[in-house]
């Protein structure tokens, strides 16, 4: 189904690596993006975040910040910093976080796979955020952020990567400001490579996180065919950097509610309302839903309740049975007057893992009357809404690392 292949890589010298591993450029704003490059003038925040080097007024989606991230990567060629394989490479890639560890494939896939569906979406994307990475990657003339895709487990590609990685040391091995380490290895043998082609061949491939980037990268794609009228479908702009990581690898985090108000009613109301679909039991202590369809409701004076949902619900709807929609159908809508949470100003989220100490504190502090903590989705339940070619609803997937930046990057040859 998918086409993925090797590609010859622009990457950090071994020596260098930790100096310019950074987070991407979408989870850290400028200030943060500028704080942890002080003193790294190696920092890929310097190229994903180009911005941070010019004065502080600058427009960041202006013709001045993509160019500066081309001259820098140019720079960062020009001082041995950054090399480019001599043929192509499939590179295996672990990170490591908490004691948990993720292992995929970094590779490229195809354009025309995004554009004809093999390639599994679950999100809508909004042009004004697609136009900041198609500038981005069209005036650096490479990919420089890898799209984050799964694939359905694998049986044959885990027994060959768990043989390599435990028979062989890792090229590069570093560690993020995060604490999160990175261990690369590149592969190069062409049977091997021809080998792991034909397993992800038979397999579709699902975006986790990057949508923007995957959908941005195919624009660039067609833009240049537009330039190119001779493209044969062999040149790099026709394919875009990923990696490709297992769905049992996986690691989703909680993404919990944040509400301001109670939408006019007092707590005895509001618990009323609830009843009709809810059962709702006051516990001692902080409390992390145990299973699906439980959430835990905070409120003033650190009081948690558990909250299980009492209707039949139809398992079979990958929407309809997610413990997202559950919530929205019958509490934030009806209830709380949150019709639609991605505009709604009463409501704001917290992502991460097991941050029901933030919940807790957001109510404490008066920046919310409510805190809603849910279990994560499972990457099983993305990939079935991504085969019914639906959505998820808003703000329901954190995961967990991020992949590092600037440890691999695809460079175009036009």
């Amino acid at each position: 189904m998918a086409i993925v292949k090797p590609f010859r890589a622009l990457r950090p010298t071994a020596e260098m690596a930790e100096e310019v591993v950074s987070p991407p450029y979408d989870v850290v704003n400028r200030k943060m993006a500028r704080d942890l490059a002080e003193g790294k003038p190696w920092s890929f925040l310097h190229i994903c975040r180009a911005e941070i080097d010019l004065p502080e007024d600058t427009d960041p989606y202006s013709k001045e910040v993509y160019e500066k991230a081309e001259s820098n990567i140019a720079e960062f060629v020009k001082e041995g910093i950054f090399l480019q394989e001599e043929t192509p490479v499939f590179y295996i890639y672990r990170q490591v976080m908490n004691g948990r560890a993720q292992t995929g494939i970094v590779a490229c896939v195809s354009v025309d796979d995004y554009l004809n569906n093999e390639i599994k979406k679950h999100e809508l994307t909004l042009a004004e955020k697609e136009v900041d990475r198609i500038n981005h990657f069209d005036t650096c003339s490479a990919h420089t952020e890898p799209v984050f895709l799964v694939h359905r487990e694998i049986a044959a590609l885990r027994s060959m990567v768990e043989n390599w990685v435990g028979t062989h040391a890792p090229e590069i091995d570093c560690t993020g400001a995060d604490g999160t380490t990175h261990e690369l290895w590149p592969l190069s043998d062409p049977e091997m490579l021809a080998r792991i082609s034909g397993l992800f061949a038979e397999n579709p491939l699902y975006i986790a996180d990057g949508h923007h980037r995957s959908a941005s990268s195919a624009k660039v794609g067609l833009k240049r065919r537009e330039k190119y009228p001779g493209w044969t479908g062999e040149e790099a702009f026709n394919h875009f950097m990923a990696v490709i990581l297992p769905e049992n690898d996986v690691y989703i985090c909680d993404y919990s509610r944040l509400i301001k108000d109670l939408n006019g009613y007092t707590e005895e109301e509001f618990f009323e309302k609830m009843s009709e679909h809810f059962e709702v039991t006051p516990v001692e202590g902080r409390y992390k839903p145990e299973g699906k369809h439980h959430f835990g409701f905070c409120l003033k004076g650190r009081r948690w309740f558990r909250v299980r949902v009492k209707d039949a619900i139809n398992e079979a709807d990958p929407i309809e049975s997610l413990d997202v929609s559950i919530l929205q159908r019958q509490v934030l809508a009806p209830i709380l007057g949150i019709e639609d949470p991605r505009t709604n100003q009463r409501i704001s989220f917290m992502g991460g893992d097991n941050n029901l100490a933030g919940l807790e504190n957001a109510v404490e502090e008066g920046r919310s009357a409510l805190a809603i903590a849910l279990n994560p989705v499972s990457m099983n339940e993305i990939m079935n809404v991504a085969d019914a070619g639906r959505i998820m609803p808003p703000k329901s997937t954190w995961f967990e690392p991020k992949l590092g930046s600037g440890l691999f990057l695809h460079p175009f040859e036009k």
